[in-house]
């Protein structure tokens, strides 16, 4: 049985990290039976979440958790061509490589109301004791990130007119179909829709949001998901 270890639930949503969200999905579509248990980066192998254990084998980053898990239980992509492959990482990368960092932006950098909805969030069940010196550390680290990435070096109006730009990709690709790469799902999806719950269906504002929300294949789409994968946790989910 594998442990899947991952920021606890929050928000209404599978988990508030894209990352943990997509390992999660994963293991939902491929049906491998796995237990979640909460946890905090500080503990992760690699200082990041999520991280799984299996058989006694402790692997960290969403990437290779998921290398592995095609491996030794299921390939969601065994049936995609080589140029579907290709497309299929391509896609990813611009999720996870720059549209990720915008969102990355819009919580711990963009206004204020982001950055305590996303403390509370994160931290909120930490003792008072510690609880503002560790966020306050914690967003020092990510903002120094960010800017090391480069995304937070552009003016808001920019770098949300990137966001755009990877929005209108995803939803130029996407197009009317069930999946991202055609009637049934494979690891873009589990990718796709851990990063796109995360902007749409978050109490965190901004014009990323905003756009991502008018567009009705991609909010048909997490909905879609949320409803195949995460009913029976989200009852409500309509």
């Amino acid at each position: 049985m594998i442990t899947l270890y991952q920021f606890d639930r929050t928000w209404g949503i599978p988990n508030l990290s894209p990352f943990c969200c997509k390992v999660e999905t994963y293991l939902r579509i491929a049906g491998i039976d796995h237990v979640v248990e909460p946890a905090f980066p500080l503990r992760a192998p690699k200082g990041k979440l999520p991280y799984i254990e299996d058989r006694g084998q402790l692997l960290a980053d969403s990437r290779f958790i998921i290398a592995h898990l095609k491996t030794v239980y299921k390939d969601l992509d065994a049936d995609l061509n080589p140029q579907q492959l290709a497309v299929s990482m391509a896609m990813q990368r611009l999720l996870e490589e720059h549209l990720f960092w915008i969102a990355l932006y819009s919580r711990w950098q963009y206004t204020d109301a982001n950055w305590q909805a996303n403390k509370q969030a994160i931290f909120g069940k930490l003792p008072s004791v510690i609880r503002d010196l560790l966020a306050n550390g914690w967003r020092i680290r990510i903002r120094k990130q960010i800017l090391g990435h480069g995304i937070s070096r552009h003016r808001p109006e920019e770098i949300f007119q990137l966001g755009r730009q990877d929005v209108d990709a995803l939803a130029t690709f996407l197009n009317d179909k069930t999946y991202f790469m055609g009637d049934h799902p494979t690891t873009l999806d589990a990718c796709a829709f851990g990063l796109l719950v995360n902007i749409t269906d978050c109490p965190i504002e901004s014009p990323l949001k905003e756009y991502c929300l008018s567009q009705n294949n991609l909010t048909g789409y997490v909905q879609r998901m949320m409803r195949e994968y995460y009913s029976h946790i989200f009852p409500v989910i309509s």
